[in-house]
């Protein structure tokens, strides 16, 4: 029986086939591994999402996390999830064996990881904050602060958050005002932080908070920033630490993680390498959390897509359009064509996005200057692209059960609720907007977008779809010239560039994965034959609109006065 959570078919395909991911077991970071090793861990993966992941995932979202003023309450399954999660051992999944980790390939971890997102967001979104958190430290983090701190989380004892955001300052973090005074070794850190996701609870010994602050006479702007490592409770004494619950905050979505606002008030932290350099080592974090936000994005697409296919084939309901037999048996909805364009709209936003995030990951494997430009420059649209289309997903899944949709008898609903979120958290998509067509197409001249284009290009012209591919890149490659050439109103449209941007990127996934198909047979592969026709010839033209508005140098959001908004 296939599973609606996720596509085990289309991971293997995109693993083994297309990125041919059993070729890493060449090089000796990952030489004990192998074909056999990996499908384990997408086994246990699987296994483990769908028995302690999804049947929680309902109760998550009708009994949120409640805070009595000295406590937080949260189901007791979620406690139990991430138990068997960390017993598993994929929160260290891609770390290094000697502080406890697999040695996984990133692009492993992240297939793996997609089958927990897809099951339960919420709860895996504490095991992806605690990875991430515990990533930075790896790379940031003394000797003593790896051993005291990353490995209690790989052991799943600890848990981690990232405290930036404060009530005054969303994603505006140079206006960040939480202090921190140095005091001996360490430093007392005082302030308020907002939209703390994972900030409270008792699902863990203790919470590691890293935290972004302004150590006292430190410039304004975010070059005055520096990174703590706050813990909720003192290591040696277990008493509370000066981090206090001020309140929990109450979502559409993502119920089941607790959202927090936080009081530091003199809390003690250590300083993470230097003063002056916490939003660059908050970067490390940052980034990967967008493209697990990215991850997380297309997983709760591809589980609505799912769900919307199996109840397409099985809702009877109408009859076909040349049909003049009134009481002719009604049919499964899925023989209309509207519902049927839904469905493959949706199979290729999900689809694609799936390609997407793994090939992201996928070129952190093969660190080279090129594919760490490459992967910097794809990662505002990794975030993004995912969070508005694999949530039109979501929307066609709602639109397709049509009534029960609606209800919160079926999950899709649900879906849409939690995947609203991810245009949000990590940077908003005018931000992703901002840094893209700002400094990621810009920067060394314009290296990145110039290596970005030559890729698609390459893959674009052995392919008989190719053509509006080629043209399309040679089309965005004037336009960002065009915008450049005024620096004053370059970035008014910086949105538009985003989604022209994506749905380009997302047909050269499109593309690539068709060379993969090659002349293949079966139903699988002429399923991935006609998405991508359908995304080549019914998506992609999207983009001529948005190039046309760019082109122009349309400055109405520019000269708009607010006032004339009513």
């Amino acid at each position: 029986m296939n599973s609606k959570v996720l596509s085990r078919r289309d991971l293997d395909f995109l693993l083994y086939e297309w990125l041919d991911v059993e070729s890493l077991t060449g090089r000796e970071r990952f030489a004990d591994h192998s074909r056999e090793t990996f499908d384990a861990f997408l086994d246990v993966s699987q296994q483990i999402a769908e028995r302690d992941f999804a049947p929680h995932n309902r109760k998550n979202d009708l009994n949120e996390p409640t805070f009595d003023g000295e406590r937080v309450t949260i189901i007791p399954e979620v406690s139990h999830a991430l138990r068997v999660f960390a017993e598993s051992g994929l929160l260290g999944a891609t770390m290094d064996a000697e502080h406890g980790g697999l040695q996984l390939p990133h692009v492993v971890q992240r297939a793996c990881f997609l089958w927990f997102q897809a099951a339960n967001t919420a709860t895996s979104a504490y095991a992806m904050l605690t990875g991430g958190n515990a990533h930075l430290l790896l790379a940031h983090g003394t000797e003593d602060q790896i051993r005291r701190y990353v490995h209690p989380m790989i052991e799943g004892r600890f848990t981690g958050t990232m405290c930036l955001s404060e009530p005054q300052a969303g994603s505006s973090l140079s206006d960040v005002t939480t202090k921190a005074v140095k005091d001996g070794e360490k430093y007392r850190v005082t302030g308020g932080k907002m939209w703390i996701s994972g900030g409270d609870h008792e699902l863990s010994e203790n919470i590691i908070h890293l935290v972004l602050a302004r150590v006292a006479g430190a410039p304004a702007g975010v070059k005055g920033l520096s990174l703590f490592i706050v813990p909720k409770r003192d290591l040696e004494t277990g008493e509370r630490n000066g981090v206090t619950l001020a309140g929990l905050n109450h979502k559409m979505g993502y119920r089941g993680t607790t959202n927090t606002v936080l009081a530091f008030d003199g809390a003690v932290g250590e300083l993470v390498g230097e003063e002056g350099r916490g939003l660059q080592y908050m970067f490390h974090m940052m980034n990967e959390a967008r493209i697990g936000v990215g991850s997380g994005a297309v997983a709760l697409g591809y589980t609505g897509y799912l769900h919307a296919l199996d109840y397409a084939r099985e809702r009877l309901q109408g009859r076909p359009v040349e049909a003049k037999d009134p009481t002719a048996p009604p049919v499964p909805i899925i023989n209309h064509s509207d519902v049927r364009r839904m469905l493959l709209a949706s199979k290729t936003y999900v689809e694609g996005g799936l390609a997407l995030v793994l090939h992201a990951a996928s070129l952190l494997d093969e660190p080279s200057a090129e594919n760490d430009l490459l992967l910097d420059t794809l990662t505002p649209i990794v975030k993004a692209w995912p969070s508005q289309w694999c949530r039109l997903a979501d929307d066609h899944a709602i639109q397709i059960h049509g009534g029960y949709g609606y209800t919160r008898e079926y999950p899709v609903e649900q879906f849409y609720r939690d995947n609203r979120l991810n245009s949000i958290h990590e940077g908003t998509d005018g931000i992703q907007a901002l840094d893209l067509l700002g400094r990621k197409v810009t920067q060394k001249g314009g290296a990145g977008l110039t290596l970005l284009l030559d890729r698609i290009r390459a893959t674009a012209a052995k392919s008989d779809l190719g053509a509006p591919v080629l043209a399309a890149c040679d089309r965005l490659a004037a336009t960002t010239a065009t915008l450049w050439a005024n620096p004053a109103t370059a970035l008014v449209n910086a949105t538009a560039y985003l989604d022209a941007a994506g749905h380009l990127v997302i047909a050269w996934m499109w593309l690539s994965q068709l060379e993969a198909v090659g002349d293949k047979s079966g139903d699988f592969y002429d399923g991935k034959r006609v998405a991508a026709k359908y995304f080549i010839t019914h998506e992609l033209p999207r983009i001529g609109p948005m190039l046309d508005l760019l082109d122009s140098g349309d400055t109405l959001l520019l000269d708009l006065d607010e006032a004339w908004l009513g």
